[in-house]
């Protein structure tokens, strides 16, 4: 893991909606003679695919191939300066800057996610001049150095998480928010690192699983569930060894998914990791929603028909009445609980029309999301 975390966080990778070919273009001043790259930001290390001598007018035209199944990553360079972009419903992406600000002062038309990229490009900046200021400080010592960093690092971790990550995992800036970092004397620390912090295996496995589901067979899919399942390995040794419990590291799996601890109708706590051993149906629905009788009354045929061969129907409700979704759901057989905190936000994305399903194997494995189920009952099934 730590080899594979080093080569992603040293490329920045991006992430993106991939396309047939793409073309980036735009005009970079006071470059004149200078060598204009543009990179595929691979998973084994950036890869010049195109590149150009920039005039005194600084115009250029690059252009790529791009993966049509999966998202993929670019970025422009000159020298040590870079502008990072993402190929998302844009074939065609448009940057204007000047050297040798280019970095931090650009402009970039193509769509919403790279416009979010440049905010956390912006951000990234910043909390590394905050660093350095710290670095530089003459009268601390080396441990509060360390705090002082940490704290900071902490703080931009809580902001990307509250308002990128968790706000919309599926996105493309979500998973470029995972690999950013700050270079700290003459070490590269990542900002979200699961083997320094076990608490960092939330954001990653909370992008995992939206790739699971969107992107199942992508290169970049499967290393950022590989990272994603090793990183939950580790918090699994780490938690048990604290506890004071030896436990052989090689007999440790984890799950890729993320966890849903929220009340039933009854008041108990029920957590969505209990359940392995069973194929679950993580449900997401509103009962105060048109068509919820009729939705309710075929998933109660499908549980009778198939609760006695192992599955369990983890329903997460919606309604913002707490008397009505308990009147509701009073009869039914399986788990119901009601989100009013956005705990589970991971799992869905803004303006998403609900219901939302998801297929869960018996050993905890997103295995279809609701791009990939089509006949509910028939997939059910195939992991029964």
């Amino acid at each position: 893991m730590t080899k594979t975390l080093a080569a992603v966080a040293a490329t920045l990778l991006l992430a993106a909606c991939g396309n047939a070919s793409f073309k980036v273009e735009g005009n970079i001043t006071d470059a004149n003679d200078s060598i204009l790259y543009l990179e595929n930001m691979a998973l084994d290390g950036p890869q010049v695919v195109d590149s150009v001598k920039l005039d005194a007018t600084g115009a250029f035209s690059l252009s790529a191939s791009a993966s049509e199944d999966a998202p993929e990553f670019y970025r422009l360079r000159i020298g040590q300066q870079i502008v990072n972009f993402c190929i998302d419903s844009m074939d065609v992406v448009k940057v204007k800057a000047s050297y040798p600000s280019m970095m931090s002062d650009y402009e970039i038309d193509g769509g919403d996610s790279n416009q979010k990229i440049k905010q956390l490009s912006l951000m990234q900046i910043q909390l590394q001049a905050v660093a350095n200021q710290i670095l530089r400080a003459p009268n601390l010592s080396a441990k509060a150095v360390e705090d002082s960093v940490l704290n900071v690092v902490n703080a931009y971790k809580k902001e990307v998480m509250a308002n990128y990550i968790y706000k919309e995992p599926m996105k493309p800036y979500s998973y470029f928010a995972l690999f950013q970092g700050i270079v700290v004397g003459n070490s590269y620390m990542m900002v979200f690192d699961p083997r320094r912090d076990v608490e960092d295996v939330k954001p990653y496995s909370a992008v995992a699983t939206q790739w699971d589901t969107y992107h199942p067979n992508s290169a970049r899919g499967k290393n950022l569930h590989n990272i994603t399942i090793e990183a939950a390995k580790t918090r699994k040794i780490v938690k048990a060894r604290n506890e004071g419990i030896m436990v052989d590291a090689d007999k440790v799996s984890e799950a890729n998914l993320i966890d849903i601890v929220l009340n039933d109708n009854k008041g108990v706590k029920r957590s969505l990791t209990s359940l392995k051993g069973q194929v679950v149906l993580l449900d997401f629905h509103i009962f105060a929603a048109e068509g919820s009788q009729a939705r309710i009354m075929a998933l109660r045929e499908l549980y009778n028909k198939y609760h006695d061969r192992g599955l369990e129907i983890f329903q997460v409700s919606f309604d913002q009445d707490d008397h009505f979704w308990k009147t509701q759901t009073a009869a039914l057989p399986w788990i119901s609980v009601r989100d009013d905190q956005g705990v589970s936000n991971v799992y869905l994305y803004q303006k998403q029309t609900l219901p939302v399903n998801y297929i869960i194997s018996r050993d905890n494995q997103v295995v279809m999301g609701p791009q990939q189920i089509k006949d509910l009952e028939a997939d059910i099934a195939k992991y029964l």
